[in-house]
């Protein structure tokens, strides 16, 4: 535990051991990637296939350290028990921070497999990280607005087909993949902007979820639904490294997919996307109410 030290000095020293960390690991993944390009070989592909998620999960476990040698985070955590190492999982969440995706992989990893979620074509060009995300096989997918898809309706779809082509690499194993419901971060500004029917949460964006569904649902075991909560308000980056971070409530529902809701085309059609698009709201106003819940057990220190 480093807490006898200035905030500012153990944030410097954590982000220093993230830098290092992850320029530690990305070299190893870099070079078994480097290997499944060049042999061409069905085994040698398969005999390396487990290795970069191997990989990113030890990389993950020395953030843990960090993690813990900064604060001792008083954790409140309830469902992990009900998660299986050797199930396919699509795991979503609340989203309030950039310190979420730590906290999920603080909790899950070697819970489910690997995380994996949907990035921005443009994320790819991030120094370091593009490469490992894009070594991890995470799917990178190109929006189009609809004034664009407008004039020119051939794209229509291309998201889905980027899907379907990511989900079919891990159709023979076990996989996590990870969505935020919301698309973004909550704020009181997009919240008001939004006028959102919840008063903790942004409207949910249904289709990622859909699209994940339509392409390898019956594949997958369970949706995984957490919850986030700060009790100190929602924290920043910074908050996490210089140690700031004294308490974290999660709590986590394995829940069953509706099999009318797996195979289905989201955009073709319409009232499947209405059932759909009333499943997750409900989804969502339980999540809610369970906040408020949250709110109420858990006030601000």
């Amino acid at each position: 535990m480093l807490s006898f030290l200035p905030h500012s000095l153990r944030g410097a020293l954590a982000a220093l051991l993230l830098a290092l960390n992850t320029l530690f690991w990305c070299w190893p993944l870099f070079a078994v990637t480097l290997l499944k390009l060049l042999l061409p070989f069905r085994f040698a592909k398969g005999f390396l296939g487990w290795a970069p998620a191997a990989i990113a999960e030890a990389w993950i476990s020395c953030n843990k350290l960090w993690m813990r040698l900064v604060r001792n985070t008083r954790w409140d955590v309830k469902g992990l028990d009900g998660l299986d190492y050797q199930h396919s999982y699509l795991v979503t969440s609340n989203h309030q921070s950039w310190v979420d995706i730590l906290v999920l992989q603080y909790l899950l990893n070697r819970r489910t497999r690997l995380l994996r979620f949907f990035l921005k074509q443009e994320l790819i060009w991030v120094p370091v990280i593009g490469l490992c995300w894009w070594a991890l096989d995470f799917p990178f997918m190109k929006r189009y607005s609809k004034a664009y898809l407008a004039r020119h309706p051939e794209k229509q779809g291309k998201d889905l087909e980027t899907t379907r082509r990511t989900c079919a690499r891990f159709r023979d194993n076990p996989v996590g993949i990870f969505n935020f419901l919301e698309g973004t971060r909550f704020t009181p500004d997009k919240h008001r902007q939004q006028g959102s029917p919840f008063r903790y949460l942004l409207k949910p964006k249904a289709g990622g979820v859909a699209f994940v569904l339509d392409a390898m649902g019956e594949q997958l075991d369970a949706l995984v639904n957490v919850t986030l909560h700060y009790p100190d308000g929602n924290p920043s980056f910074w908050t996490l490294l210089s140690g700031r971070l004294r308490s974290v409530v999660v709590r986590i529902e394995p829940l069953d997919i509706p099999p009318e809701f797996i195979g289905k085309s989201y955009d073709q059609d319409a009232e499947y996307r209405l059932a759909f698009q009333q499943w997750v709201n409900q989804l969502w106003e339980a999540k809610d109410a369970q906040l408020a819940d949250l709110h109420r057990q858990f006030p601000p220190a």
